[in-house]
């Protein structure tokens, strides 16, 4: 019980920040003005739920066939990484912005295609993957689905309450340092791992 409430937490906080500042966020604050709250979080859930599930059978996978000093060493590296995209910021292309503002019958349904396709290939889903290697991948599920509807809640009610954006370079800047920590931590981690 204890491994999977840590694997949650972790994934919790990693993902959050992950997730500030980024495109997905855009897009709460987006899909907020269009359409009511409860559909947009509803839809959010479950494409991330979703797609944090492929990310976690991925991440798990890869971490029953590597050895742990080596999944330490590329997780410090994938982190350094996530610090470095943060730096350089996230916006929405022209098609995602229409996306996003487009109305539709379901606005679940186009909430989660939105989201499902923004998602693919972006950082948190990359986290995931990575933090599924290093945990169990249930509580890691959990954990990083809850933290990326977490933020995007908060960049739903910021939107609708403030009609503005979060101070970007103030969140990237955080999240960057907050992700070098985790890559300075796991690079340790693995140094020790591989050398002893």
């Amino acid at each position: 019980m204890d491994g999977f409430l840590t694997a949650t937490a972790i994934s919790f906080g990693v993902i959050f920040i992950a997730e500030l500042g980024d495109k997905s966020q855009l897009m709460a604050m987006t899909f907020a003005t269009r359409f009511k709250m409860w559909p947009v979080l509803i839809g959010i859930t479950a494409a991330t739920a979703v797609v944090h599930l492929v990310s976690v059978g991925l991440g798990h996978g890869l971490g029953v066939a590597l050895p742990t000093g080596w999944i330490s060493l590329v997780a410090a590296v994938a982190f350094f990484g996530f610090a470095l995209w943060t730096l350089r910021g996230d916006s929405l292309t022209d098609e995602e912005s229409r996306r996003a503002q487009r109305t539709t019958r379901s606005a679940i349904v186009a909430v989660f295609t939105a989201f499902f396709l923004a998602e693919l290939g972006d950082k948190t889903m990359l986290a995931t993957i990575t933090l599924a290697t290093r945990h169990g991948w249930f509580g890691t599920w959990l954990g990083s689905t809850l933290g990326m509807v977490a933020a995007d809640a908060l960049a739903i009610v910021v939107g609708r309450m403030l009609g503005k954006r979060l101070p970007e370079r103030v969140i990237a800047y955080g999240a960057a340092a907050l992700f070098a920590l985790f890559g300075c931590w796991l690079l340790v981690e693995a140094v020790r791992e591989l050398t002893g």
